[in-house]
């Protein structure tokens, strides 16, 4: 049973509909009884890293998410999910839950593309350059394009850290794999059949 992170963060049901689109049962809950008796751990979200970090904090999830990702078991981190897993961003100055170090950043206001300034957030469709294989990549187009909305990205201390990178008037880490823990900046619940994909691979990812 894949278990998706309830947090008050939203985007919730575009990850049950995706789950639901390829066959595989799930839960939605901030229960850690219900959590901890799940085989994987999603933890999706949009929107603010302050009042995340606050209802993570109050439900005590941040420090599950924590024995979770010290058990093993699998984790896959979205959008704001893969931002507060660092351990602080720019947004709001909020301290964040420290699995991976490394401080979430939000873009520069002058980021240029061929001469012309790029908006702030970056929204919309690109691509992801993988720095090595993934199981959770496994039969994914290289070229694939996913589905992008955020003003802030993950900037990890190790490099090692860094799976895959995307450019947008710079070059930012757009997805991050330590151990049994692969998280994204994009979107895979809303990218179509490669995030299917992506989706599917992780459910059957054993986290090694």
């Amino acid at each position: 049973m894949i278990a998706i992170i309830e947090y008050n963060a939203g985007n919730i049901t575009s990850v049950a509909r995706a789950l639901h689109a390829i066959g595989q049962d799930f839960v939605i809950t901030d229960d850690t009884k219900m959590l901890n008796a799940a085989s994987h751990a999603i933890f999706p979200g949009v929107g603010a890293a302050g009042e995340a970090m606050a209802y993570l904090k109050g439900k005590k999830l941040d420090t599950w998410l924590k024995y979770c990702f010290q058990s093993g078991k699998p984790i896959l981190g979205i959008c704001l999910g893969t931002q507060i897993i660092l351990n602080q961003s720019e947004e709001n100055d909020t301290y964040s839950i420290g699995l991976v170090a490394g401080v979430t950043k939000r873009f520069p206001e002058n980021l240029q593309a061929a001469g012309k300034a790029l908006k702030i957030p970056h929204m919309g469709w690109n691509s992801v350059t993988l720095k090595h294989h993934h199981p959770v990549f496994a039969g994914v187009d290289p070229a694939a394009e996913y589905y992008f909305v955020h003003s802030y990205y993950p900037s990890p201390e190790d490099d090692e850290a860094v799976l895959g990178t995307t450019d947008y008037g710079m070059t930012f880490c757009s997805v991050l794999a330590v151990r049994n823990l692969i998280a994204m900046q994009f979107h895979p619940e809303k990218s179509g059949r490669p995030g299917l994909q992506i989706l599917k691979n992780f459910c059957a990812w054993r986290g090694k």
